[in-house]
């Protein structure tokens, strides 16, 4: 790869950023379900919702590391713009979804409080291990 990061250093990128992405909303919707009562989706297994989450996460964790790998040289210096991007994109889908069925107000702010979490501390990990 350009620049001489090696390809174990871009994958071992994207494994970090998906154990940030995939943990963090963990510990906010434990709160919100003790705070606000969000319950698990119905009609589904467990495993298998946690199963689903991981497959969107990894496709995630894989863009948000290329893409910066790319842009590296324009984002390095610039990673928590970067990490506000993401951010942007992710709070419109938030609320997207709550406008929609099967979707809570309660689950979209959930969700936009562990990205607000996680793009940043994201941005920053992959700035240190791939930016210039």
């Amino acid at each position: 790869m350009k620049g001489g990061i090696g390809v174990n250093t871009v994958v071992l990128s994207v494994i970090l950023v998906l154990v940030v992405i995939y943990i963090v909303p963990f510990f906010v919707y434990g709160v919100f379900s003790k705070v606000a009562g969000l319950k698990p989706p119905e009609g589904v297994s467990p495993a298998q919702f946690l199963l689903s989450v991981f497959i969107s996460k990894v496709g995630t964790a894989i863009a948000f590391v290329l893409l910066f790998y790319f842009g590296r040289g324009y984002f390095s210096e610039k990673w928590l713009l970067y990490a506000f991007i993401w951010w942007v994109m992710f709070v419109i889908d938030e609320m997207g979804q709550a406008m929609g069925p099967n979707y809570s107000w309660s689950e979209a702010v959930a969700g936009i409080i562990s990205e607000t979490v996680y793009f940043p501390t994201s941005a920053y990990l992959i700035n240190l291990m791939i930016g210039t």
